[in-house]
């Protein structure tokens, strides 16, 4: 394989289905709305949902990584993270989200 075909990413990706929360502006509203991941890793994540922001806007991400991921209990997050990209798949739309930064929230009682 040529360099131009080569994968770009190169964190690990995990192939899972999240629940998570995603929060953004709409028209000077902040919309929220439940999706579902993909797959996620350090970086990014691809997730499912209806009515997604536009590309190249910012959100905000809730979700709880689970024990496959951190190696340790569950870990939940709150990501800002930038939209790469939204593609059509049936009802829903997929979504690539770069991460921009993180933070850990305390966990669930």
């Amino acid at each position: 394989m040529d360099q131009e075909t080569t994968d770009r990413r190169n964190a690990r990706r995990f192939h899972m289905a999240l629940p998570l929360l995603v929060r953004f502006d709409h028209n000077g509203t902040i919309e929220e709305k439940v999706a579902h991941t993909r797959d996620v890793s350090f970086r990014g994540l691809y997730f499912m949902m209806e009515a997604p922001p536009e590309e190249g806007s910012s959100v905000e991400i809730v979700l709880t990584l689970p024990q496959q991921i951190t190696l340790a209990g569950e870990v939940r997050l709150r990501c800002t993270a930038r939209i790469l990209r939204v593609e059509a798949r049936d009802e829903l739309r997929g979504v690539a989200a770069s991460i921009e930064r993180y933070e850990f929230l305390p966990a669930a009682a």
